[in-house]
This record gives structure tokens, sequence and C-alpha cells, in this order.
């Protein structure tokens, strides 16, 4: 009897239902190469669940996601919801909003470069041979879900001691939350080269320094065998563009892995190469890690092999198909060599009948699965 998975689809805003299309089309030819059917369901998430809800993560969404093997999303945002306003609905709210709803609590962001794209990083090439890091980021605790308010004219907040504003987030974190995002980060690096980076604030922050004892002790009695160093976030930010291959796994709080993730994702020469996942104790999410880019939405030129590749993600770590998950690596891959390139990825020696929109770009990948 054919196995069947059920997957959630959350196109959301900008491009996303431009390269969603292109991931299941690919998921789909995986499928039927390995005797897997996949039963996908769209929601709703982000801007477009806010103008027909009025909610950027309707209830109907969250029941659905629940309900799959596995949630497949593209991206949220766009200028059109933008504000400042606290008491409006903001896309990321969504987000946020189904990560914890899940207990999505460990990002794992795989850094690579494809051999044929190293021209497009801004570093040099000697600088980038080799780069091959995961980022393992915490992604339910921290600045982004601790308590936050504001205050509107208080006495002495503002300039010349005159009634202004004063506003104030909450970073916290619970002895539990490290623990096992620690213990993700080590058993990440078992699987690799045996290596992780703890990024923390410690000469700064009580969290940071709380964080770094307990991942210590996380590491000293339970990975003896893994290789283990304290860098603190500037250094980090340093090291990345200095010496990139010589990280292995990088393990951190929610904030900086925000900001490292996507300074390392840029070493590749464009986010729409990376993929990402969001695991937890339940159903796992996958994405890409760029944005919405509302900008090129609707033209059909955005690059979907970030979704493609979250596909991959999706297959090796909800569903144990490894086989599958390599064959999409490996068509990326084909199809790269080959010279074939979407617009963002395209440099003045690509042939102009070589660039492709996002409907031949995933058609090339599916043909060589």
């Amino acid at each position: 009897m054919k196995k069947t998975y059920k997957i959630c689809l959350l196109p959301g805003d900008g491009i996303g239902p431009e390269i969603i299309a292109e991931g299941v089309k690919v998921m789909n030819a995986v499928g039927k190469k390995y005797g897997v059917s996949f039963d996908c369901a769209e929601a709703l998430i982000g801007g477009c669940a806010i103008d027909a809800t009025g909610t950027a993560l309707p209830d109907e969404t969250l029941e659905t996601a629940q309900a799959s093997d596995a949630v497949l999303l593209a991206a949220v945002g766009g200028p059109k919801w933008d504000t400042t306003d606290p008491s409006k609905p903001r896309p990321e709210q969504g987000l946020l909003g189904i990560r914890k709803a899940l207990g999505l609590y460990c990002n794992l962001r795989p850094v690579q470069i494809f051999g044929a794209l190293s021209d497009a990083s801004t570093l040099r090439p000697e600088v980038i041979d080799g780069v091959d890091m995961m980022i393992v980021r915490e992604l339910t605790g921290g600045l982004y879900f601790g308590r936050r308010e504001r205050f509107y004219d208080e006495e002495g907040a503002g300039t010349d001691g005159k009634p202004g504003q004063r506003a104030y987030d909450t970073l916290e974190y619970r002895e539990y939350e490290i623990e096992r995002i620690a213990r993700q980060a080590f058993e990440a690096a078992r699987k690799r080269r045996g290596k992780v980076s703890s990024v923390d604030k410690a000469n700064v922050l009580e969290t940071s320094r709380m964080w770094r004892e307990i991942v210590h002790r996380i590491g000293e009695q339970e990975y003896p065998d893994v290789e283990f160093e304290d860098v603190l976030v500037d250094n980090a930010a340093m090291q990345l563009i200095n010496r990139p291959a010589t990280f292995d796994v990088v393990v951190t709080e929610n904030m900086f892995g925000d900001i490292l993730s996507d300074e390392a994702a840029q070493i590749t020469g464009s986010l729409g190469m990376l993929a990402s996942a969001s695991l937890g104790d339940g159903v796992a999410l996958y994405e890409p890690s760029h944005g919405s880019a509302p900008d090129i939405a609707g033209q059909g030129i955005a690059n979907p092999l970030a979704q493609i590749l979250s596909v991959e993600m999706m297959l090796r770590y909800s569903f144990d198909m490894g086989d599958a998950a390599d064959d999409i690596r490996r068509a990326v891959t084909a199809v790269l060599d080959e010279g074939w390139r979407t617009r963002d990825i395209a440099d003045d020696a690509t042939p102009a009948d070589h660039v492709l929109g996002t409907e031949a770009m995933g058609d090339a990948v599916a043909a060589r699965l």
C-alpha cells in the first residue's frame, strides 16, 4: 500500500504562492519515483490571512498544521502590512505564532556553497572554500517572546526632561529551553565534523551567563567527544566573515541566531539558495530563508530553489527519506552546474537563454530526479 503523508502548505505573501508551487512540483516528482503520495492542504498565514480574517494566524490554519505530518511554508510579509501600531496585526505574528503553537524550538539552517555559485559571494574564493556549517537557533524564547510594553507621556522620558515615550522588551530564558537546544546542536555535530561553537554575550547579559553555564554542562557531561568553544556574538559576526569555513555547528539564542544566520547565508551570495527547518516535539515546519520579495511578486522570475531545498529538508528530517532528499540535492546541483540560473543568481557570464523563470527552474529540477 502506498505511503501517504499529509502536508500543510502555507504559500503566504509576495512570491510565496509562485515558489511553493515549484516545491510541490518537485515533491510530487519524488513521490512518483519512490511510490509515496503527498496529500497537500493549503491554509492562510501572514498578510493574506490578515486581509481575509483580520489575524495573521487563523485558528483554521493552526488546526490544519497540527493535523499534518509536516508544514511547508513559503514567505510572509510586505510593505502593505507594515505598521508600528502595537494594536494592529503584523504578518510576522503568524510565523512566530505557529512556531510557538507547534512547539518548534529549534531552527536548523544549513549554509553550504554550491560550487557553481561560488563567484556570487562577495568574499574571496579562498575565504569561502569549504564553507559547510549548520546554524542551530533557539526559536521560542528570548526577546521575541518576552514581556514588552510601551509607555507614552512619561515624565522625564522626552528631550530636556519633557514627557516622552519609554519601552522595554524582556530577554528571558529557562534552563530547560537552553538544555534542549544545546542537545540538538551537539547531536548535529556528532553527525557532522564534531565541533560546536556556542554564541552568547556572557560579558554583559545574565541570560548569556546562564546560557554558557548550561551549554558547558551539557557538553562536558553528555558529549565529551564533541569539540566545543564559546564565542561572543560580536566576535562571531566578525569571524563569520574572516574565517567562515572553520565553523561547523553554531548554536545560539533567538535574536542572535536571527541576525547571524542571515549573515552566514549571505556568504553564499544569495538567500535564494538556502532552506531551513524548524523542529520540536511534534509537526515540523520547513521554509526558505529569504523573504516574500513583494517587488517581484507575480512576475514569474522568483528563485524557487530555496523552497525546493526546503522540501529536501522535509524529506530528510520528517519522513526519513534520505535517498530522496539526496536526489533533490543532486538535481539542484546538476541544474546549477549546467549553467541554468534564475535572474537573482545570474551574472554577466550567464547566457540570456540560460536565465530561467520560476516555473522553468522547477521543471528543470524535477526533470533531473
